[in-house]
């Protein structure tokens, strides 16, 4: 059987020693700032995108070391989340005092600074993709994988979706509404990171298309359960203020659903994570198990 935590264990160490190889150094006139940018980075996190990304491009390449190539991407990926939550624990977004169990960007050094601090980690994200660290993939390839990640993190992807999950705070909205909250805000994202990885391994079309599946139905479920997180666990399991969601008048799953019935969607939606990957080999196994996993978390 294959043992998923232990997977996940020797991943998010293989990336956070990417991370800390390639993370700007708190030197120089911009240290102070540069310190903001890794207090957020490197407070800690499970790292669920860049092993994505590193996962999918195993599923598709006969290259052994492909996920070696594809550690700036994932990288990168990691930057951009990093930001995404900075900004997100904003007085103006979710005004959130923890993170992770620790103080947030904007309580720890300043709001003005924690803004900054974002905008870095979003820039150096994309100063690192198209860095020569990437000299081993095409040009070709390269463009494709900054052009899929602009995209999903921007006004039709993450962007988009966190401004509609505001904009619908205390009012009653249709779930075709919710899905596009869900799908943009959080999907977008993990999608990004599984078709990067499949780009960046070389997919051809069918597989592209299949590991896009998977990393749609995956998106939609972490995010159903960070829903429903929201309202069973404690703000200490959590890292952060348990039932802000409901405090914020926020659309999500359990409002909708209720507990018993958003856990099945969960579950419903990790199984179609699964069924896209039937035409791959033992070696999306760590896929499958991951979708499984997002669905028995608690944090």
């Amino acid at each position: 059987m294959f043992d998923i935590k232990q997977y996940l264990q020797e991943q998010r160490q293989l990336v956070e020693e990417a991370l800390r190889q390639y993370m700007l150094a708190a030197e120089g006139d911009f240290a102070a700032h540069i310190e903001t940018m890794r207090y957020s980075l490197f407070v800690g996190g499970k790292r669920i995108r860049p092993i994505l990304c590193l996962t999918a491009a195993r599923c598709v390449s006969d290259e052994p070391d492909v996920d070696m190539l594809l550690l700036p991407a994932a990288c990168a990926l990691e930057c951009i989340h990093t930001y995404s939550l900075i900004h997100d624990d904003l007085p103006a977004m979710d005004n959130d005092d923890l993170r992770r169990g620790q103080l947030t960007c904007h309580k720890k050094f300043g709001e003005a600074e924690a803004i900054l601090a974002g905008d870095g980690l979003l820039t150096y994200a994309f100063e690192l993709i198209s860095s020569e660290q990437f000299l081993g993939l095409s040009l070709e390839v390269r463009l494709r994988l900054i052009a899929v990640l602009a995209r999903a993190a921007g006004s039709l992807g993450m962007v988009g979706g966190q401004f509609l999950d505001i904009a619908s705070e205390g009012k009653e909205i249709p779930f075709a509404l919710l899905k596009t909250i869900h799908r943009s805000k959080t999907g977008a994202l993990i999608t990004a990171a599984v078709q990067m990885g499949a780009i960046g391994g070389g997919a051809v079309a069918a597989q592209l298309q299949a590991l896009t599946e998977y990393g749609g139905a995956v998106g939609l479920a972490f995010q159903i359960v960070d829903d429903l997180l929201d309202v069973t666990s404690s703000s200490k399991q959590l890292g952060k203020t348990a039932g802000h969601d409901a405090g914020q008048g926020k659309a999500t799953y359990p409002a909708f659903f209720g507990v018993e019935k958003t856990r099945a969607l969960a579950i419903e939606a990790a199984e179609r994570a699964v069924a896209a990957l039937v035409g791959f080999d033992e070696r999306a196994n760590p896929l499958r198990a991951l979708a499984r996993y997002i669905v028995s978390r608690t944090n």
